[in-house]
């Protein structure tokens, strides 16, 4: 007997074309709000640095403040990117998030900056050059109760439940989080690449731990439903727009759609744009619901994550509302 696979959100916190920051969080709490009654699993968000269309720099503080507006849905990091901090003061962090509304607070680790070089730099200024699997070791230390007799400890964070996720866009991750035993979150909504063979791999290598018996896979994709193709395929090209940007260099808040991309992508471009969303997935219900089963038989992802870039703040929370309605199954 099939069962309808867990649903889950990831936010960019996107900045809309001609609004603020304080728009975008409005409006992200009242997403957060709605896919909650909408019976979704989590609500996850993503650090970013130096980008003028994503409001996410500090994450950890906004998921507090998404915890705060809702009431029983899970709010994490889809991630933390850990090089940029020292492992002792996510440990304080997430210890006084999962102080504050306990058993709801997820914590997923990246190892990429999450912004340029330049930035990196000016975050890790204090790095000591500590490799990511040691990094990640030395944050489970200060979250264990093992630690109590530690000369350096994190209070609040010592002892708590806060599950660790790894995250990835290549194989190199799927070692890892199969190493340690850990639930692995694969980036497939910009990096579709080496999707099969990092499940493939962490699967194949995964060892049981404290944390997590049999390996876990969630991926995350675009999705765009709307109730007609046509209005689906106009909408999303905010999200085009938005992504030939980064692939230009020419990086701008989320900008309203538009009747044709002529004139704003090259065929490079749009060459480009197309292969970063090889999962992407637009249309009326049954063209969504039609690929996006195809994509869970084919790899088997125990959790679906959705990442939507829309202008308006009324399409997003109906793609959302749609796509808790097409029944997904996850695969036998």
């Amino acid at each position: 007997m099939k069962q309808n696979i867990p649903l889950s959100v990831l936010d960019l916190m996107p900045v809309l074309e001609g609004r603020v920051a304080a728009n975008t969080f409005h409006n992200s709490a009242k997403l957060a709000q709605f896919v909650e009654q909408a019976g979704y699993k989590r609500y996850w968000l993503a650090e970013h640095h130096n980008m003028e269309s994503v409001a996410s720099s500090a994450t950890s503080v906004l998921i507090g403040f998404i915890a705060g507006s809702t009431a029983t849905i899970r709010v994490g990091s889809g991630g933390i990117m850990l090089p940029n901090h020292a492992p002792l003061v996510i440990a304080e962090q997430f210890g006084t998030l999962a102080s504050l509304y306990p058993h709801r607070i997820d914590m997923g680790l990246g190892r990429a900056p999450g912004t340029d070089q330049l930035t990196a730099m000016a975050l890790r200024r204090n790095s000591n050059g500590s490799d990511f699997y040691e990094e990640i070791q030395e944050l489970s230390t200060y979250l264990s109760a093992e630690n109590k007799n530690g000369r350096v400890r994190a209070i609040p964070g010592e002892g708590l439940d806060i599950p660790m996720w790894i995250l990835g866009s290549s194989t190199d991750s799927a070692y890892l989080a199969a190493r340690l035993g850990l639930p692995y979150a694969f980036a497939s909504h910009f990096a579709p690449t080496y999707l099969h063979a990092a499940i493939r791999i962490y699967r194949e290598n995964f060892q049981p731990s404290a944390h997590l018996q049999q390996p876990y896979v969630l991926t995350c994709v675009n999705v765009i439903v709307a109730d007609t193709t046509a209005h689906a395929e106009h909408i999303a090209t905010s999200y085009y727009q938005l992504v030939t940007g980064i692939i230009s260099g020419k990086r701008r808040p989320l900008p309203p759609p538009v009747s044709s991309m002529n004139g704003i992508w090259t065929p490079q471009q749009e060459s480009a744009v197309r292969q970063m969303a090889t999962y992407a997935f637009v249309g009326d219900r049954e063209t969504v619901k039609a690929g996006l089963q195809d994509f869970l038989d084919t790899t088997g992802a125990d959790e679906l994550m959705a990442v939507t870039h829309l202008y308006d703040p009324l399409d997003k929370l109906r793609s959302y509302e749609l796509l808790a309605e097409l029944g997904l199954t996850k695969a036998e």
